[in-house]
């Protein structure tokens, strides 16, 4: 069914959703009104720790619009998910005791006709607590103790190596918290009828948000429908269920109303999530030539006081560089903030820049070309569990992205290499890595009687361009013109589909579109040979062939043949319609026995001015083996906004908290920095390698949202030095860290 005429996949397509943005007619979730509507505002915790002891809300139901106050003691009852069946990274329901965890906490939450009257109504509610400290203590040490630690992967011996090498580093790296900060607020508008929800949500996993809300609300899954058509992204702070979207489903059953919840700015520092605070030491050991001989690498992650979410830092650690030697172990720290969640990149991209800011580091100690140290130990199959690589040309990531960047011509001598007005610039590299993999998928697809076809997954589009690919791939196995395809997606009413998360959606789609598409086919053709008005009535099944909309004998080319809107109409019927399936790439046979990631390098050049404390990215050049591109254009936009949100990571973004009171002091998009348009690198130059992965599927593709992010961090803080002398280890880079260097200097 492949036709390799079929020439969209790999070109630089525009968004078929572009004119619905564009236009103000795409629908995100709190654009969503109903006849009757309340409008929901939560009351949230002053206090990091302690418990309530009193609740007073007489004021505020006595004011205007004011339907009803939910709290501990007078709300209606919501449930644990059992996390075998649902993912929820908070499990603790809203108001199931009076104990208070963080700051902003859910207390109250407040019912009214109007979100205006709502609001008024929760400031007007007063909360009485029995408050001790927090502790929101930033250094993470006690996680790094021996026996905090928890082994997940080694092999060989790394103390003994470590003590026989002739180079070492011995260093620890810390990231902060980052908030997600996605422009559309986390929404959630619930109706309710009949014992029966349907939720527009914000979410980047519909079909798991089912789940989830049914288990927490205590009703069968067929009962709850999660719609979703439009996200304003979410950067894996919308992956999962949060206590929104349970408060405003529960107020709409209770109330028989429907009820819009909206968060605001400041709910997104605590009640949504957030990039854990890491704290990283790596150890390594290398010959004087500069191969590897350990990597010991320990890290812990911050986490909330009842949950067990961390940073999985270690993840790309054990394949990325060839080393005999290697032990990877893990802690988590806990302590009273909201919830961590992903957040692009999850794991790796804070693990990378440890990772490779050591290696960075280890090249200069060798007095080695930090691309050649890289090079020299690239290993030749996946020594974390011995199995070949489906697909590695980080090789060709790191010559070509040296030659695209003039690497050749750095010279590594610190502070050596100026503008003609003197400003000084830095160079830096950085490798990256990140998994590929297929989630079960279903889709189903149909001809139709018009000329037009339609095909359908419970998958969701977070602004990515997953409408748009959904249709090339379309094009792709049929050939029918992009214009005559219909996307459904965004409702759990759809043949399940994956999350919006890890960067699988793209990988996963292909087999079941394909699967569904071939079905669609055979009951087209069997309409063809069978049909009373048929022009092939009475022909063989095996005799006809179907291409670029028409059906035809094989014997005789597609334009003779006759088109698909014709053999439904010659049989009176308005569709052929096909079920299409996957399996995770664990269960393919043609994954089986294989090791599947991506990969790529990240070039990076800064200018540092010291007499006016200027630091800015001038140039990034990234190239990615991601496997078949599907969508030049949107993959293009996707990496470029990751490089951005890396300088975000490396210059610009931690979430502090108020060390008394646990409080984020900066939870506004004014002392929160996040990367401008004057923080964007003026050149930022992005390169795919043509390298299909067929143990993925047919078509090769894997995902790319997530390694556009991974090692710019690092990248950065190594131009950072190159220009300044100055290892940052802790992110994000601060003018105070380079200064103080400018003053040593001026003071020798």
């Amino acid at each position: 069914m492949l036709k390799d005429n079929a020439t969209t996949i790999g070109t630089p397509v525009p968004r078929i959703d572009g004119p619905y943005k564009t236009t103000g007619t795409a629908k995100y979730s709190s654009d969503h009104n109903f006849p009757g509507m309340l409008h929901a505002a939560p009351v949230c915790a002053t206090i990091a720790k302690g418990k309530i002891t009193g609740i007073d809300t007489t004021v505020a139901e006595a004011m205007r619009g004011v339907v009803k106050i939910y709290h501990y003691g007078n709300a209606p009852h919501l449930y644990r998910p059992i996390p075998r069946d649902a993912r929820v990274d908070e499990a603790r329901p809203a108001f199931e005791d009076e104990n208070v965890y963080y700051s902003g906490q859910y207390v109250a939450v407040v019912v009214a006709e109007t979100i205006e009257q709502a609001r008024a109504a929760a400031r007007a509610v007063k909360v009485a607590y029995a408050a001790e400290k927090p502790d929101n203590s930033p250094d993470l040490s006690d996680g790094l103790q021996e026996d905090a630690l928890h082994e997940a992967y080694k092999r060989g011996d790394v103390d003994g190596a470590f003590a026989l090498g002739a180079v070492k580093i011995d260093a620890t790296y810390v990231t902060p918290v980052e908030t997600h900060n996605p422009m559309e607020l986390h929404a959630s508008v619930a109706t309710y009828d009949n014992g029966k929800f349907v939720l527009y949500e914000t979410t980047q996993s519909i079909v798991n948000h089912r789940s989830a809300m049914a288990q927490m609300l205590g009703v069968p899954v067929e009962n709850v429908q999660i719609i979703m058509k439009f996200l304003g992204s979410g950067f894996g702070g919308k992956l999962w269920v949060w206590q929104h979207s349970l408060l405003a489903a529960s107020a709409a059953r209770d109330l028989r109303r429907p009820v819009k919840l909206v968060t605001d700015r400041h709910s997104q520092f605590t009640n949504v999530g957030h990039r854990p605070r890491t704290q990283q030491r790596l150890r390594l050991a290398a010959t004087a030539e500069g191969k590897l001989s350990c990597i010991q690498h320990d890290y812990s992650s911050e986490t909330s006081i009842l949950d067990n979410v961390g940073e999985n830092c270690g993840e790309s650690t054990p394949f990325l560089w060839s080393t005999p030697n290697l032990r990877v172990r893990s802690s988590m720290s806990r302590r009273n903030v909201g919830t961590p969640t992903a957040m692009r990149g999850p794991g790796a991209v804070p693990g990378l820049f440890a990772l490779e800011s050591a290696m960075d580091e280890l090249a200069i100690r060798l007095k080695m070309d930090p691309v050649q140290l890289r090079l020299l130990n690239e290993p030749e199959k996946d020594e974390s569990n011995g199995l070949p690589f489906s697909s590695r040309h980080m090789k060709e990531c790191l010559t070509l992205g040296a030659e695209k960047f003039g690497w050749a011509k750095r010279n590594p001598v610190v502070g050596s290499m100026k503008k003609p007005d003197g400003t000084i610039l830095g160079w830096g590299m950085a490798g990256a890595s990140w998994g590929a993999g297929r989630i079960p998928t279903s889709a189903n697809f149909a001809f139709r009687d018009d000329g037009s076809v339609r095909v359908g997954c419970a998958t969701q589009d977070i602004g990515t361009g997953t409408y748009t690919v959904f249709s090339q791939m379309v094009h792709h196995i049929t050939g029918i013109s992009m214009g005559r395809i219909e996307v459904a997606l965004g409702d759990t009413s759809l043949p399940p589909g994956p999350l919006s998360g890890g960067s699988r959606v793209t990988g996963s789609l292909f087999p079941a579109i394909q699967d569904a598409v071939n079905a669609a086919t055979k009951q087209l053709l069997q309409i063809a040979v069978n049909g009373v008005r048929s022009p092939f009535k009475g022909a063989k099944l095996d005799d006809l062939a179907f291409s670029e909309g028409r059906v035809y004998r094989k014997a005789d080319n597609s334009a003779s043949g006759v088109s698909f809107e014709e053999i439904l109409r010659s049989a009176n019927l308005r569709f052929a319609i096909g079920e299409g399936s996957s399996v995770a790439s664990q269960q393919d046979p043609k994954a089986k026995g294989l090791s599947l990631h991506s990969f790529g390098a990240q070039f990076v050049e800064v200018e540092w001015d010291p007499g006016i404390a200027r630091l800015r990215v001038s140039r990034v050049v990234t190239v990615i083996d991601g496997g078949q591109i599907i969508n030049l254009k949107a993959a293009t936009n996707q990496v470029e906004g990751a490089i951005v949100m890396g300088v975000g990571m490396g210059l610009l973004e931690e979430t502090i908290y108020d060390q008394r009171y646990g409080h984020p002091v900066n939870a506004n998009y004014a002392d929160y920095l996040v990367a401008t348009h004057a923080d964007c690198p003026p050149a930022i130059d992005v390169t795919f390698l043509d390298y299909p992965d067929k143990a993925m599927s047919e078509i090769g593709a894997r995902g790319i949202g997530e390694i556009g992010l991974a090692g710019v961090a690092p990248a950065i803080t190594a131009a950072v030095y190159h220009a300044s002398g100055v290892r940052v280890r802790e992110l994000p880079v601060r003018m105070e860290d380079l200064l103080q260097s400018v003053n040593q200097k001026h003071r020798a």
